[in-house]
């Protein structure tokens, strides 16, 4: 298994909409498990192929804390979203120590494609709604910060810039 770069804010793929999954093969299947191990290094509970630099619609998310109940999600479709918001404090890999409250929704209807090739569809709450809301985002060049007021973006920003000017990005 292998541990991947993950690419930060201002690579362009992050930006790009990643293309549709047709065959679940073993090149996907290899290409989940070191996704899983990247995340897992990295601390995550969450990460999109995008985020290492794979142009695909997968997504592993993990908000278990043992780390034991790993989800892969082929070509996820949020198909419904429930009325209630909620905010919580959320993160990403792409950005390191960054932090911000960002509203989603607590409870949504997901269809997706898991490792076997079969088309699944669960409705989740809480955390595991809001993992898949941030990484479905990825996969359509969506990124948390895209949630906040545009003060707040353009500071963020500026902190990343000195800090990619400062050899510390």
């Amino acid at each position: 298994m292998a541990i991947f770069e993950i690419k930060k804010y201002g690579d362009p793929i992050l930006r790009e909409k990643a293309k549709v999954i047709l065959k679940v093969d073993d090149g996907i299947k290899k290409l989940a498990c070191n996704m899983l191990e990247t995340m897992y290094s990295a601390h995550g509970v969450g990460l999109a192929a995008p985020q290492i630099g794979v142009s695909l619609r997968l997504c592993i998310i993990d908000v278990d804390l043992n780390k034991k109940s790993p989800s892969v999600m082929i070509n996820p479709v949020i198909v419904s979203c429930d009325e209630n918001k909620i905010s919580g404090r959320e993160g990403c890999l792409s950005f390191p120590g960054f932090y911000e409250n960002v509203k989603r929704h607590d409870g949504i209807v997901v269809q997706y494609t898991n490792l076997n090739g079969e088309e699944l569809e669960i409705e989740v709450q809480s955390l595991f709604s809001i993992a898949i809301q941030h990484e479905v985002d990825h996969l359509d060049a969506k990124l948390f910060i895209d949630y906040l007021p545009e003060w707040k973006r353009r500071f963020i920003e500026k902190k990343i810039k000195r800090n990619r000017n400062a050899g510390n990005w």
